[in-house]
């Protein structure tokens, strides 16, 4: 493929960013709306939305920041245990400061889990980009590191945040504004902004071409290394937002925090409209994909037709046909 024809494919991307083949998500997310009303009329209330939708924020917003490393042509299988292991240092950060700031052990952790996040994606960024290993293997390893991190500072256990903390903080994810929950608004935000980077800036632009044809982005001078290690660097970000939301719902962190995520955030992005081989990024059908996943498990304990012991099962099902479906329509 040209540089010209290259060119010319992500400027017509961008400037028309959602096309008939990209509503697929949008119209499988109204589908299933529509059955699991037949199946329960209960499916649709409003007390089961906003707890579907809100259950699913913490996979969406991780799964943002997946969206532009695998737009980029990365692949990051460590979300789940960096999810653990910056979850367990923020806990910390705030338990050790508590007795002396008080509250503001709250921000303080925040602020750290972020700092952290960018660390640990710094780190994958830089094992794949200078280190020059394939994304699989690098982030793969990764993954050991940090679960096995999180299991070391919990001694197998869980790491509980301090009691004095636990009210002031409890409304990051029970709370709500204007009637919608706290974790929802956060995931809105997030997308916005990753829509917003990715879609209207020439990182953007930058990040899909280095995914589409990595030998044609380094000949019009981008480079490849500093594209590719930012969006990992994001994803830890969008790592430890998640992280932050998700304190207060368990009060804790464990060896087995986000376990398995990585298959839920991978699988939000392909079926959102994703090329797993890089090149286009779908920051609203990540979205609606990480939606999907969480009122499939819904509809599957509300209608008892299927055991929810077998949820990741059907979760791999997914991301095998949607990978199938971009095969062959390809």
């Amino acid at each position: 493929m040209s540089a010209i024809t290259e060119t010319t494919r992500i400027r017509r991307e961008r400037e028309f960013p959602i096309s008939w083949g990209d509503a697929g998500p949008y119209l499988a997310l109204l589908a299933l709306l529509v059955v699991g009303y037949l199946i329960n009329p209960d499916f649709l209330s409003t007390n089961n939305l906003s707890n579907v939708i809100t259950r699913s924020a913490f996979v969406a917003i991780i799964a943002v920041g997946a969206t532009f490393v695998i737009s980029s042509g990365g692949l990051d299988l460590s979300v789940g245990s960096m999810m653990a292991f910056v979850t367990g240092l923020m806990i910390m950060v705030m338990n050790a400061l508590a007795p002396t700031y008080g509250i503001w052990a709250i921000p303080a952790g925040m602020v750290f889990a972020i700092f952290a996040g960018l660390a640990c994606g710094l780190l994958n960024g830089l094992i794949v980009t200078v280190g020059k290993i394939e994304p699989f293997i690098a982030t793969l390893g990764t993954m050991g590191i940090f679960r096995a991190l999180i299991t070391y500072m919990t001694d197998g256990g869980t790491i509980p945040i301090d009691r004095t903390l636990r009210t002031d903080y409890r409304p990051v994810y029970f709370g709500s504004f204007l009637g919608v929950p706290i974790p929802i608004l956060i995931s809105l935000a997030v997308a916005l902004l990753g829509a917003f980077i990715l879609y209207k800036t020439k990182y953007g632009r930058k990040c899909a071409a280095t995914g589409a044809n990595e030998e044609v982005a380094r000949y019009s001078g981008i480079s490849i290394v500093k594209t590719r290690t930012l969006a990992y660097m994001f994803q830890g970000a969008c790592v430890a937002i998640a992280a932050i939301c998700y304190v207060p719902r368990l009060g804790a962190a464990t060896p087995t925090t986000g376990l398995l995520w990585e298959l839920q955030v991978i699988t939000a992005v392909v079926i959102g409209g994703t090329a797993l081989r890089g090149g286009k990024g779908r920051v609203w059908g990540t979205i609606a994909g990480a939606v999907i996943l969480e009122l499939i498990a819904n509809l599957m304990v509300l209608s008892d037709m299927v055991s929810e012991y077998l949820v990741a099962a059907v979760q791999g099902s997914i991301i095998i046909i949607a990978m199938l479906i971009q095969r062959f329509s390809k």
